[in-house]
């Protein structure tokens, strides 16, 4: 059920590496084609042969696994289906939505095995759901179902099952069909804005704003807006079309 082993992480980094190395692909959605589990987190059977000298080398690679996911410039949306357990959570919470179907089942167990969630839980789960929800599920490592997720905000969608991977299909072309260079500039101006005062975060809004008010997309925005047709975004003219990989 996708549990996370060094080679897993290796091939999630290198994926994420050669998905940011291509301009035209616009949204990226991470899902499983597993029935029962998004992911489970981290393949524990192979940590327990561990030493301590080999976990601290596997420690790297997880970090650049979680790194690459939320490295990437486009929009990511998580489809989870099944389990989303520890770092199988963590990857849902390193992308910028996340739809759940109503099998899902979120956990940050960690504590409960001796460990703090090293995938970025701590801050992830903080700044998406706030001290109190966060405390909450870290330090009790329980499980939350989907209904309750919504409610806590761990979650941003909730949808019937086995659809989530539909349903955030159809959210990422939604995404699509607006300017890849607003998107990408807005999506980097919440991300370095999410740790700073008003003032430094409305100055990185300031800067996003001009990359997109000098790109050639916003006079046919506008345009098309005002001679009421879809737009034909200049930056996605630009780029040569690629085959669609899973």
């Amino acid at each position: 059920m996708n549990a996370i082993s060094t080679t897993m992480a290796g091939e999630l980094a290198a994926a994420c590496r050669q998905l940011g190395r291509r301009p035209s692909v616009q949204v990226v959605v991470v899902s499983s084609t597993s029935e029962r589990a998004f992911c489970v987190g981290a393949d524990l059977k192979e940590r327990a042969r561990f030493s301590n000298a080999e976990m601290e080398a596997q420690r790297p690679v997880l970090r650049a696994a979680f790194d690459a996911v939320r490295a990437l410039e486009m929009p990511v949306i998580a489809a989870v289906t099944g389990y989303a357990l520890g770092g199988g959570f963590e990857i849902a919470l390193s992308c910028d939505l996340i739809v759940a179907d109503e099998t899902a089942e979120l956990a940050l167990p960690e504590t409960a095995v001796g460990l703090v969630p090293g995938g970025g839980g701590t801050q992830l789960l903080l700044r998406r759901a706030g001290p109190g929800a966060a405390a909450d599920l870290i330090f009790t490592a329980r499980r939350v179902a989907a209904p309750e997720a919504l409610r806590l905000g761990l979650v941003d969608r909730v949808v019937p099952p086995g659809t989530a991977r539909t349903v955030a299909l159809e959210l990422a072309q939604a995404i699509a069909a607006n300017s890849p260079v607003a998107v990408r500039a807005a999506k980097r101006a919440m991300r370095l804005g999410a740790g700073v005062d008003l003032l430094a975060g409305l100055e990185i809004e300031e800067a996003a704003w001009r990359v997109a008010e000098t790109s050639p997309d916003r006079s046919e925005g506008i345009a098309a807006f005002v001679e009421k047709r879809p737009p034909n975004w200049p930056s996605r003219a630009s780029l040569a079309p690629e085959p669609a990989h899973e």
